[in-house]
């Protein structure tokens, strides 16, 4: 549980009671992978901390393909809050890339926290302001960069996702083929 309080008082200060507090409303959950934490067309049942493993947000495009929008690593909050906070059916999926274990809250429990401890929606707050930067950083480059470009910007932002994930995945997220992937891999060795 370290990890997620030492994740949560970059953004507020909290004391001990409140830590406990919140180390007593988290569970752990473990996926396998290509299991799903969130699936489209049904309403997303926790926010998730993820200690270890690797996740990515996903949907089907209109054409059925599958599109890899982003990556969450370890130390990061994986959720679709919106949806979550709203308890209405998401679009998208949240899947288990590797062997993944998370630190979970369930809407009862995240929302008991946000009634019990004076200053949590400002924590909160930030930390979903953060999150949303984070993957704006990520995806803004995509839009204007050429293939090539856009690979060495992914391989500098997720410097151990490389060897983590399915090259089809970093495909799919960088919107090339898989072929043209391998091609600009082999180029730049």
């Amino acid at each position: 549980m370290d990890p997620l309080i030492n994740y949560i008082l970059q953004f507020g200060n909290l004391n001990l009671q409140q830590t406990e507090f919140i180390k007593s409303k988290a569970r752990i959950l473990e996926l396998k992978k290509e299991e799903y934490f969130s699936e489209a067309g049904k309403i997303p049942r926790y926010v998730g901390f993820n200690i270890e493993g690797v996740v990515r947000f996903c949907y089907y495009n209109n054409k059925g393909e599958e599109i890899t929008h982003s990556f969450v690593e370890e130390n990061n909050f994986v959720s679709d809050q919106q949806k979550f906070d709203a308890q209405i059916v998401t679009s998208e999926y949240i899947q288990a890339v590797s062997q993944c274990k998370l630190i979970v809250f369930s809407k009862r429990d995240w929302d008991e926290i946000g009634n019990t401890i004076v200053g949590w929606k400002d924590i909160e707050h930030l930390i979903i302001k953060n999150c949303l930067l984070k993957t704006l950083e990520r995806r803004s480059p995509l839009v204007s960069e050429d293939a090539t470009t856009r690979y060495l910007s992914f391989s500098e932002h997720f410097p151990g996702l490389i060897n983590r994930v399915p090259l089809s995945q970093v495909a799919s997220y960088l919107g090339i083929t898989q072929q043209s992937l391998s091609r600009i891999r082999k180029n730049i060795r």
